[in-house]
């Protein structure tokens, strides 16, 4: 009575394709940090092992080693024979020893003050070399500095270039 009436039992087998739902992972995998616009599943990878009807075994490749490859079904969709593209390239990823994507800034874009009550924060816009592309953000000038001094010295050694 309390189940959802639309939906469907899912069933697999071993060899069938499928992609791996990533999003409920934020707090240990990070694929993206961007809300909405984050991906949502990684993959095709091919079933090797069906433990029981809710469990099954996945075969990782070796740039996701750091993740345990057994899976409940509710994190899979199943891949059709047409849809074997890649989602998210796995050439391009990198996962650091805590298990979260490792994006890095290109460049900074842009400059601006956001002022909060009496406070003046200094903002900058930095391209990110994400896997789908890149992607710009506005980001605390003092946290990237702590973060990634060497994008500052990059962007003052272009300004004495500059001038």
């Amino acid at each position: 009575m309390y189940a959802d009436p639309r939906r469907r039992p899912v069933t697999f087998s071993v060899g069938d394709r499928v992609y791996l739902k990533v999003s409920p992972w934020k707090g240990v995998i990070r694929f993206g940090k961007w809300g909405k616009l984050a991906p949502r599943f990684i993959g095709p990878f091919s079933i090797s092992e069906i433990l029981n009807d809710q469990t099954v075994v996945l075969d990782l490749p070796p740039e996701l080693a750091g993740i345990h490859n057994t899976f409940n079904v509710c994190y899979l969709h199943k891949c059709k024979v047409e849809d074997e593209t890649p989602l998210l390239p796995l050439k391009d990823l990198k996962v650091d020893l805590s298990k979260k994507l490792v994006e890095e800034p290109i460049r900074i874009v842009d400059r601006k003050i956001t002022k909060l009550g009496k406070k003046q924060i200094p903002m900058v816009l930095i391209e990110w070399k994400h896997s789908l592309g890149s992607n710009i953000t506005w980001e605390i000038e003092e946290l990237m500095k702590t973060r990634y001094p060497h994008l500052f010295d990059l962007e003052q050694t272009s300004r004495t270039k500059s001038l």
